[in-house]
């Protein structure tokens, strides 16, 4: 059974409902099966296995937060070692997503949809049941499969900050 927290977070001046509980730092990455762009099933954790991942979730690419915050780790991803994975994870449709990654020159963050069966969502604690989308979030995933940074960013236009996740992702390589 699900969990559903209601005096987590807040939309607008309204609590939401968080279907899920929130993972934290040291314990095992909860796998999960989004879809790529073509409709195709992937498994983030189990395709990049070995490496360091971020997991960066969304609402959605189509606002202006979103589309700044996966820009800007579109830049870094370029920076990056091959060692370290960018996921970016909304609920928007994966044509969506191809067309805005297209749209926007994004190509080295892996972006996948969450839209089928919230399975990220509810495994990360994330999943707001009232609009079906994604609060925003981001988890850094060890070599190991254990989780080395959490952050659940507490408003939906709040951006991370991203020279923290990576620095943590850099030094989760070591």
């Amino acid at each position: 059974m699900t969990t559903a927290r209601t005096d987590v977070f807040k939309l607008g001046d309204t609590f939401a409902t968080l279907l899920g509980d929130e993972v934290k730092v040291g314990e095992p990455a909860p796998e999960f099966t989004s879809a790529a762009a073509n409709w195709a099933p992937i498994n983030p954790i189990q395709q990049s296995k070995g490496k360091v991942i971020i997991l960066s979730a969304v609402p959605s690419l189509d606002t202006a937060v979103c589309d700044r915050e996966t820009r800007r780790f579109n830049e870094e991803a370029a920076k990056l070692s091959d060692d370290i994975i960018i996921y970016t994870i909304s609920t928007d449709f994966p044509m969506a997503q191809a067309r805005w990654c297209g749209a926007a020159g994004v190509d080295k963050v892996k972006v996948v949809s969450d839209v089928l069966e919230g399975e990220f969502g509810i495994q990360y604690g994330l999943l707001i049941k009232e609009r079906r989308f994604l609060r925003r979030s981001v988890f850094i995933v060890g070599r190991d499969g254990n989780l080395v940074y959490a952050n659940y960013l507490a408003t939906l236009g709040e951006e991370p900050n991203y020279e923290e996740v990576i620095h943590a992702a850099k030094e989760a390589l070591k």
